[in-house]
């Protein structure tokens, strides 16, 4: 008896994935599609002339689920060819059938019409994902669209925004890629049925020349397995250029998940925000103390390795030398199927992390209020002069207790005074400084941003995505 543990087992099914999108590139979905494509070639076949009996369909839709499987492994081994071996195996278990079977056809009309109706579902399954983290977001936007915190550029203090704002930054990227990928999903078509080298020669040799058949036939097949649509022109294959349109948005998606990841990690670093930690989670073997963002460090890494993928989409493009070449086929298994199965992981983490971000308001209050008061200095110097002052006076008044206050915290490790100098001066007796250093007169429109974003851009997409429609998954591990 094999020993299952001794063998390596890929972490996207076994960890990180969903059970819906590791079923959808399984071997039953896969070969199951398959068979269901020879059906409707024989079917379509059949409707434009050629001699298959209906019960010879009704024989091949018995047994379009009841695959044995060990019967196309011999199969492969003995014939080294994975479609061969199926027709084989099928033909095997619809003796009446065999002679009918992937008549006309070449590998490729299983193979890539497989792929992209795999593909199309796995982009509506990605889609919905990407949807529920946005809507999730967007409720916590609403929730903090006036919390002010410190902002950054050059990942120093910069003026402030608020936390909501923060929030609409990240849901934006993810809203963007949402278009892209619904512009991919407009598009995706089906292969068709084009034959060894794309002329559908084979197939104008079984209608005997007649040309309009032969298109009859590839539409009758496209509508049959659910695509409005074949490709203009192919070679064998679908262009492999849509590869790389697909990998090119799911590279997209990680790249967006890694950034607002990355944001939280660094938040949770500033103790502001936090990732969701359950009662008994372990933070660290050696330091119990500790609550790491695991879960923000996991789609860094995850979403990492989806945007490798990519340029091994684009590469496989690039060298289909003429109407195809079959070093695609190794690299395809494993780089489009994994790509999913990652993005689908990397958005079911955003989605946990984002439904449950913990918010530590007297941080975020404490961390703004000691970059505030130099902020504000500009606000203080045109207070005092429109109370009578004069304004390089008062500059240069500021200038000092700025820097004085700044060494006491860089040098001193000492909390920013400059509010308190700024008080003792008899020059500012007269201001409210209270008032000018109030965090709501340094966010500008963020609050409004958020109402007008949440508007615009997100309850849109929950309308073409409704959140009662996106499947809740648990983190597995």
């Amino acid at each position: 008896m094999s020993d299952a543990a001794a063998t390596y087992d890929n972490p996207l099914i076994t960890r990180y994935a969903s059970r819906a999108m590791s079923e959808l590139f399984g071997p039953r979905r896969k070969f199951g599609t398959w068979r269901r494509l020879w059906v409707a070639l024989a079917e379509a076949e059949a409707e434009l002339g050629l001699p298959i009996a209906p019960a010879q369909i009704a024989q091949l839709k018995e047994h379009v689920d009841a695959i044995d499987f060990e019967a196309a492994e011999r199969y492969e081994r003995k014939l080294r060819h994975d479609v061969m071996a199926h027709v084989h195996a099928y033909g095997d278990a619809c003796p009446d059938a065999r002679p009918i079977i992937h008549l006309g056809a070449t590998s490729c009309y299983v193979t890539d019409n497989t792929d992209l109706l795999l593909m199309r579902d796995a982009l509506r399954l990605v889609a919905g994902r990407l949807a529920g983290a946005i809507d999730r977001l967007g409720r916590f936007a609403r929730e903090h669209r006036d919390r002010p915190c410190l902002a950054y550029t050059h990942m120093q203090p910069a003026q402030p925004t608020t936390v909501g704002k923060r929030a609409c930054l990240w849901a934006y990227d993810l809203a963007m890629d949402l278009v892209e990928l619904e512009h991919r999903l407009a598009e995706i078509k089906a292969l068709g049925s084009k034959g060894t080298t794309g002329t559908q020669a084979s197939f104008l040799g079984l209608f005997q020349g007649d040309h309009e058949k032969v298109r009859q036939l590839e539409r009758l097949i496209c509508r049959k397995i659910g695509f409005d649509a074949s490709y203009a022109v192919t070679g064998q294959t679908y262009p492999r250029k849509v590869d790389a349109q697909v990998l090119a948005v799911l590279s997209g998606i990680a790249q967006s998940a890694h950034k607002m990841a990355t944001d939280l990690r660094l938040l949770q670093h500033r103790k502001e925000i936090e990732e969701p930690f359950e009662q008994d989670q372990i933070g660290s073997s050696a330091m119990p103390y500790k609550r790491n963002p695991m879960r923000s460090e996991r789609i860094c890494s995850l979403a990492r390795f989806v945007m490798s993928l990519e340029s091994s989409a684009a590469s496989t493009a690039a060298v289909q030398w003429f109407e195809r070449t079959l070093d695609d086929s190794a690299n395809r298994r494993l780089v489009v199927s994994q790509a999913f199965l990652a993005t689908d992981a990397v958005l079911i983490l955003c989605q946990n992390v984002t439904a449950g971000l913990v918010v530590y308001p007297k941080v975020i209050a404490a961390n703004l209020d000691a970059e505030l008061p130099f902020m504000a200095t500009e606000n203080v110097l045109m207070a005092a002069v429109a109370a009578g002052g004069d304004r390089q006076s008062l500059h240069e008044r500021i200038r000092r207790h700025s820097q004085a206050a700044a060494a006491v915290v860089k040098q001193e490790g000492g909390r920013n005074d400059l509010l308190d100098r700024l008080a003792g001066d008899e020059a500012f007796s007269g201001i409210d400084l209270g008032a000018a250093v109030d965090p709501a007169q340094f966010v500008g429109r963020a609050p409004e941003q958020v109402d007008e974003f949440l508007a615009d851009v997100v309850e849109p997409i929950r309308r073409r995505w409704p959140p009662s429609a996106v499947a809740e998954v648990d983190v597995n591990v």
